[in-house]
């Protein structure tokens, strides 16, 4: 039998990879303690394995032995970091928590997941500090930033794992692989891979609902306006960007006509504003934000532009500071923001607008659904989401990918032979 701890537990996603693992490799698992601060996120860990977890980690005190350790941690920022010698101390961060519960409690090993930033914030240090701090306490470590598309997935999803072995060192066969960097990549690289290609890769299709209720579908008001500026049906929509600030596949305030109606003249202007603010004859300094009248008139010289931008302004398009102009960027102001392709990956599901997220499918055009974030997190259908939509799409977006923590932890426990399997788990079994 396998003790283990789930801190900054979320809605369990790492539990349940972790659990999905133990099973296939026949060993028994119980969770002894977990540990989730957000209120919300505990309603749905109690749905689905039938316990509350404790609350703000640094109040759980009384914790039963366990032999291996999960914790999803919040990136938080290191205090006193950057000052001459960089990061030299942990405390005052959650991940000092982690440490206690390692030092007072040494279990044979542990499993940690993070944003891929994590190895490169502030230049690598303050995850050279992790490390470090890991190893003093006589873990071996080893890490893998992995992509979730490359593992049955269907979101471009990068995190980091790190694994660790009491007085022992983690030998993993797993590669670190950022995968595709974006859904048209992801698509070239289904093109031409080879059919001796072992990893069985997902796209947002497979995991569509059918039916979905008629309340995730986008306004009869907001639809008009994209099919009519996209001049196709809506099957077409599939890659659109819903963005005010960068030109491509991009559909703008203006041409929806969000904030009120523009003519062409007024639509030209900002697509041209858009088109060209970046370029560098503007200044590097300029980062393709404000332009002055004059360097406006050097790509769209009209006479009636004072007219043009007095309208634009008036209807919250574009503003002036210092007689400088600039799009304004209001891209939550859009029902959706991003259309995914069916036929690719999703883009990384986050906590802030994954309900932003929207689809053509089987003629509608809609949000993906609580559901379909679970699915593109690679939870199992009987994993019960939370009842209010609202908290269902934060914690998925703030959750993991469970195929992916599985595909660590198998690979952790096979290739860590006795060093997991001997000492305390076996006496305690």
């Amino acid at each position: 039998m396998i003790r283990f701890v789930d801190l900054f537990a979320g809605v369990g996603g790492i539990r349940l990879g972790f659990e999905q693992a133990m099973r296939e490799l026949g060993m028994q698992a119980q969770c002894v303690l977990s540990s989730e601060i957000d209120k919300c996120a505990q309603e749905t860990y109690a749905l689905n394995f039938g316990e509350k977890p404790q609350g703000d980690i640094y109040q759980v005190k009384d914790v039963p032995e366990f032999d291996f350790l999960l914790a999803g941690f919040p990136c938080q920022p290191f205090s006193y970091a950057g000052k001459q010698k960089g990061f030299v101390d942990t405390r005052g961060t959650l991940f000092f928590e982690i440490e206690r519960f390692l030092l007072e409690h040494q279990p044979q090993g542990f499993l940690l997941e993070n944003v891929r930033g994590l190895t490169t914030h502030d230049q690598g240090r303050t995850f050279s500090t992790i490390l470090e701090h890991l190893k003093k306490l006589d873990y071996g470590v080893s890490y893998v930033v992995l992509n979730s598309s490359n593992f049955g997935v269907p979101q471009n999803r990068v995190r980091v794992y790190i694994a660790g072995i009491k007085n022992g060192q983690p030998k993993l066969t797993l590669s670190s692989d950022l995968g595709a960097a974006d859904s048209h990549k992801f698509k070239q690289h289904l093109a031409q891979r080879s059919i001796f290609e072992s990893t069985a890769h997902k796209v947002v299709a497979d995991i569509l609902e059918d039916s979905p209720p008629e309340k995730y579908d986008c306004s009869a008001g907001f639809v008009q306006s994209l099919l009519r500026e996209i001049k196709g049906g809506a099957e077409e929509l599939a890659g659109y960007r819903m963005i005010d600030h960068r030109n491509g596949k991009s559909l703008h305030s203006w041409e929806l006509g969000i904030k009120g109606k523009c003519s062409q003249e007024e639509m030209d202007f900002m697509n041209a504003l858009v088109a060209n603010r970046r370029k560098k004859h503007f200044g590097a300094f300029q980062d393709g934000k404000k332009l002055t009248l004059e360097q406006i008139k050097t790509f769209f010289d009209h006479p009636n532009l004072p007219q043009i931008i007095g309208n634009l302004i008036k209807n919250g398009y574009l503003k002036e500071v210092e007689g400088k102009y600039n799009p304004v960027s209001g891209n939550m102001s859009f029902e959706v923001f991003k259309f995914l392709d069916p036929q690719s990956i999703s883009i990384t599901l986050v906590t802030s607008d994954a309900h932003k997220l929207g689809v053509a499918h089987n003629g509608r055009v809609r949000h993906i659904t609580p559901r379909e974030c679970a699915r593109l997190q690679g939870f199992p259908d009987t994993f019960r989401c939370h009842p209010d939509d609202v908290h269902a799409y934060r914690q998925f977006g703030n959750s993991v990918s469970v195929p992916v923590v599985k595909a660590v932890i198998l690979d952790l426990f096979r290739t860590a032979g006795k060093a997991l399997t001997e000492q305390r788990i076996v006496e305690l079994a």
